[in-house]
Parts: C-alpha cells; sequence; structure tokens
C-alpha cells in the first residue's frame, strides 16, 4: 500500500540544533581561552599548553564527527576517542584553568558517547578535572572554586538524565500511535478487500442453492468461484506489502472499474474534466473507496442501477458513486460491531486522512450517493508525479 515517504522526527531535528550550538560554542571558547592564556603566560609556557590544546581540539573533532555519522550501533567506533578526549581535557585544564569554560561542552559530548555508568564517570570525570583546575587557579584556597564545578556536574546530569526519560517516553507514546494507526489501516483493507469479497459470494452461493439446479444457480456459482479468487488474490497483495491490484500503473478509470465489477457487473465508470496525474495515495484511497461503496450496493442497496462517476477539477479530485436502491438514514447507522458497519467509517477515515471530505447522500426508498473528495497538488507539480491518470 502506498505511503508517505519518511519525514525526520521534530525531535531529530531539535538534538541536531543542539548539537550544532555545542560544537559552536567549544569552539568559540577554545579559541577565546588560548588567545587569553597565550597573553598571560611566557612562550615557554604556551608550547606545551598549546599543544595540548590543539591536542584536545582535534579529539574533540573526530569523535564528534564520528558521532555524528555512525550513531546508535557505531558507538564503539568512536567510544574510544571519546576516552582519550576526556584524558586529554583533564590533563589540560589541570595545567591551564583558562580553559575551565569548555567543560561544558565536553560534558555534553561525553553523556552523547557513553550510557549508564561510563556517562556517569565520563561526566563526573570531566567537572572533577575542572573542579581541580579551578582549585588549584586559587592556590588551594577558594572552596567555591572546588565545589562550583562539582555541583554544576551534579546539576547538568539530573537535567540530562530527566531529558533523556522524556525523549523515551515520547519514542514509546509515538510507538504506541504508529501500532494503533496501523491496526487501523490494516483493519480498513481486510474490510474493503477480503470482507466485502467473501459477502457477495456468500449472496451468491445462497441464490445459487435456492434456486439449483437452474442455469442461473450455475451461473451464480460460477461468479462466486470467480470472486473468491480474486478475494484469494487480494489476500496475498495485503500480505504482500498491502497493495492493490491494478494500482501502480494502467490508467484509474480502468482500475476503478475492474474493482466496482467484482459485486455489481453492469457498473461503468465515466469521467469528467481533464484527467491528470494522481499520487499513489490518493489513487490508492479512491480505488478503496470504490470498491467499499459497491460492494455496499451489492449487499443492501437492491438497486437496479449503479455509477461511478471519476472528476478531475483544478485543486481536486472527486468520486460519485450512486445507487437507486433502497437507500437508507445515514444518521440512523449502528456503529461498528462483530456483525459489520464499518464500511462507511473506513471510507470517511481514508479520505480525511488526506485531507478530503466525504459526504453520504441518502433517504429511505430514494437511493445513495457517496461524494468524495481529495485535494490535489497545484497543477505546476502534477509533472513530478509518475502515476498514469
Amino acid at each position: 500500500m502506498p505511503t508517505a515517504p519518511p519525514q525526520p522526527a521534530q525531535g531529530s531535528r531539535i538534538d541536531g540544533r543542539i548539537d550544532a550550538v555545542v560544537h559552536l560554542g567549544f569552539a568559540v571558547l577554545m579559541v577565546a581561552s588560548a588567545v587569553r592564556y597565550v597573553m598571560r603566560h611566557s612562550p615557554a609556557d604556551n608550547l606545551w599548553t598549546v599543544a595540548l590544546a590543539a591536542a584536545v581540539c582535534a579529539l574533540y573533532a573526530m569523535t564528534a564527527v564520528l558521532a555524528h555519522r555512525w550513531p546508535g550501533r557505531g558507538r564503539r567506533l568512536w567510544m574510544p576517542w571519546m576516552v582519550a578526549l576526556v584524558a586529554a581535557w583533564a590533563a589540560l585544564v589541570i595545567v591551564a584553568p583558562s580553559f575551565a569554560w569548555c567543560s561544558f561542552a565536553i560534558f555534553f559530548l561525553a553523556r552523547t558517547v557513553f550510557r549508564g555508568w561510563a556517562g556517569y564517570v565520563a561526566g563526573g570525570a570531566t567537572a572533577a578535572a575542572t573542579a581541580v583546575g579551578l582549585f588549584r587557579m586559587s592556590d588551594w584556597t577558594d572552596v567555591a572554586m572546588l565545589l562550583g564545578p562539582l555541583a554544576a556536574g551534579a546539576l547538568l546530569t539530573l537535567i540530562y538524565d530527566k531529558i533523556e526519560r522524556d525523549q523515551e517516553r515520547l519514542a514509546a507514546s509515538e510507538r504506541e500511535a504508529g501500532i494503533a494507526a496501523e491496526r487501523e489501516r490494516v483493519s480498513r483493507e481486510i474490510h474493503d478487500t477480503v470482507t466485502q469479497g467473501l459477502a457477495s459470494s456468500l449472496l451468491l452461493l445462497e441464490a445459487a442453492q435456492r434456486s439449483w439446479p437452474a442455469q442461473a444457480a450455475h451461473d451464480d456459482v460460477r461468479r462466486a468461484a470467480d470472486l473468491l479468487r480474486r478475494n484469494l488474490a487480494d489476500t496475498r497483495s495485503l500480505v504482500h506489502e498491502l497493495s492493490a491490484p491494478g494500482l501502480e500503473s494502467g490508467p484509474l478509470p480502468e482500475a476503478l472499474e475492474h474493482a466496482a465489477r467484482q459485486y455489481v457487473d453492469s457498473i461503468r465508470v465515466q469521467v469528467t474534466g481533464d484527467a491528470r496525474p494522481l499520487p499513489s495515495e490518493v489513487r490508492h484511497a479512491l480505488l478503496r473507496v470504490t470498491q467499499s461503496a459497491v460492494a455496499n450496493i451489492k449487499l443492501h442497496a437492491r438497486a437496479d442501477h449503479a455509477s461511478v462517476t471519476l472528476g478531475y477539477l483544478p485543486d481536486a479530485v472527486t468520486l460519485d458513486v450512486f445507487d437507486d436502491g433502497r437507500g437508507f438514514d445515514p444518521g440512523a447507522v449502528p456503529p461498528p460491531s462483530e456483525t459489520g458497519g464499518y464500511g462507511l467509517r473506513a471510507m470517511q477515515q481514508r479520505v480525511e486522512q488526506l485531507g478530503g471530505e466525504l459526504s453520504v447522500e441518502s433517504t429511505p426508498g430514494e437511493g445513495t450517493i457517496i461524494a468524495a473528495q481529495l485535494p490535489l497538488p497545484a497543477a505546476g507539480t502534477e509533472t513530478a508525479l509518475k502515476e498514469a491518470p
């Protein structure tokens, strides 16, 4: 069954922006700290410290690139680089506390790389090294310099853990919503193909049983057998990618007529307007609505005539399924149950999920019209669609 192209999750885009801000902040703070250190120390002191700072920058860049290119299972590739980065950073900040402000970026990168106890150890090591460096800078007298980084590290750990828990809960709820939507979609597919076909076959076999051995009974058995074969093909299609026969290629009116004639032999499809390419999900919805509506005509309407009209508008496509049968009161339709009642709801859900509208006009004794309208892309974009009209 055609589905919409996957879209990047909102959380992934937000995480990407946060990573970019953290990396940019690290680069700016490293440059500022290096300039500050060079201006305050002699060239003899600068050489090894600047070399160590350059090594930290190289390790940071390597770890960040590997984490971006191979997230998740590729963590084993860049964990050694992160261990080396934390060790080099600890040495740098103890020797040159001027670089202490860069600890925030190191902390977040360490929590990205490590999970569980390893993340706590890496974050704690970063905070501890920063605390020792600042305490050393105060000539080992200012306790606030020692406790400040430790308290900040603990606070950041609590915040980071809460964000991770919220993300896990959000991911779980999204998975549950996706499972529910998939179940609903599969139920519509089964109703519009297998269930409708089996119900029609049952009607034909019951009619044959009543009139056997007349020629009409043989004809009903033959039609029931043909319908069951088509149902078997539909069932196999549902098992294999839930696709519909004739959906991906071929003219849409012919596909609609083929679907409708599974239930009403004499039905024809009329086309109004200028035919244009349609997205595959719109084609699929039109096909399934036609199948379900015409199956209802076969099962319930007792109609003498039925028709399907496919209309092309500048910014939409319409589908009207008409019959002159016994009609019904749309407001008195019972809710879905084990005995049926899913058809109208399934049709409405299909159409509304694509931004369209479905209406049912019927009065007892005066027939029924099921009308669907689905929006289409602007006319200038239709050449990008591959499906046939």
